[in-house]
Order: C-alpha cells, then sequence, then structure tokens
C-alpha cells in the first residue's frame, strides 16, 4: 500500500495490482526479438516524435506500464510537461504540436484503433505529405512496435511506477 502525507493529512492510495506475468523471463527469445525490432523502428526518427507516439499509442491501448516509461523517457529527453498532458487530447489542442507530429500521431489512432474504417486514406495521405517513404515505413514500424509492447504490458499487468528514464536503453 503506498500512502503520501501532506503537512498533517495522510492519502491511502489503492494497492499496487501485482504483475500476472513476468513474459520476458520466461520468452526471453520474444523479448530480445521486441528488443532488436525496437531498435529498428527508431532508426531515423526525432525522439520527440517517436516518443509522443508510444504514448499516444500506450493511453489508446490504457497500458499503465507504458505510458509511465515513455512519459518518464520523453520528460527527461526535455519533453515538456504541458505537452505530454495534451497528448491525450490533441485532436482539440492541435496548437501544441506541429503540422508532422499531427500527421502521426493522427496515423498513431488509425494504427493502433483499426477496427475504425483501418487506416483510411486522408489520415495516411497526410502522413504521406510530411514524411518522406523511408521516414513513413520507420513511423509505421514504430507505432507497430509500441503496439505489441502494450499487449504484453496490458496482458500481464506490468505496474507502472518503477520505471526510470532510459533504465531499458
Amino acid at each position: 500500500m503506498t500512502t503520501h502525507t501532506e503537512t498533517t493529512t495522510t492519502v491511502e492510495y489503492a494497492p499496487e495490482r501485482p504483475a500476472r506475468l513476468e513474459w520476458a523471463k520466461h520468452a526471453p527469445e520474444v523479448y530480445k526479438a521486441m528488443v532488436r525490432l525496437e531498435t529498428a523502428a527508431r532508426k531515423g526518427l526525432d525522439h520527440t516524435l517517436y516518443e509522443l507516439v508510444k504514448i499516444r499509442a500506450s493511453q489508446i491501448n490504457h497500458c499503465a506500464f507504458c505510458i509511465d516509461m515513455h512519459t518518464k523517457d520523453a520528460l527527461a529527453a526535455g519533453e515538456s510537461v504541458e505537452r505530454i498532458v495534451q497528448l491525450s487530447a490533441w485532436d482539440e489542442s492541435r496548437h501544441f504540436y506541429t503540422a508532422k507530429e499531427i500527421a502521426a500521431l493522427e496515423l498513431t489512432e488509425a494504427v493502433t484503433v483499426l477496427t475504425d474504417e483501418f487506416v483510411p486514406d486522408e489520415v495516411y495521405d497526410n502522413a504521406a505529405k510530411h514524411f518522406e517513404e523511408a521516414e513513413l515505413a520507420q513511423v509505421i514500424a514504430a507505432i507497430t512496435v509500441i503496439n505489441a509492447w502494450n499487449r504484453f504490458g496490458v496482458t500481464c499487468r506490468m505496474a507502472p511506477g518503477h520505471y526510470e528514464p532510459g533504465q531499458y536503453k
């Protein structure tokens, strides 16, 4: 159980739920392959854009572990708290992001939630206007990889709050 003391008030938080499975320990070759895939997917991408994509996909997938990790990494790399806070409502807060970042966020949502018309032509075409083909392929790879990580995190109920920036690099 976690407690937090402010001046004279003690707040008691809900207990942390234990992980269901330490999947990386039991499937080390899969974990190593995922790390290699992650390394390949981020090559040539702007670090800020990469973290925004990872945070947004993790928000959509409700992966608290990945939200914790990538938010901390983004903050450590100099991303603003304001842009991270607004990310869950980026469509209403477009003025916090560049046109290229918006295109990546639109694509992230379309690829992450495939049941909503798959990836609409207008979303793909907008991304293609902002990224050269090789970079667009990397963005799609980054979105795909974070979605895979999210599925491990959510399914195995990996607990957020313990990650230190750069811990897995």
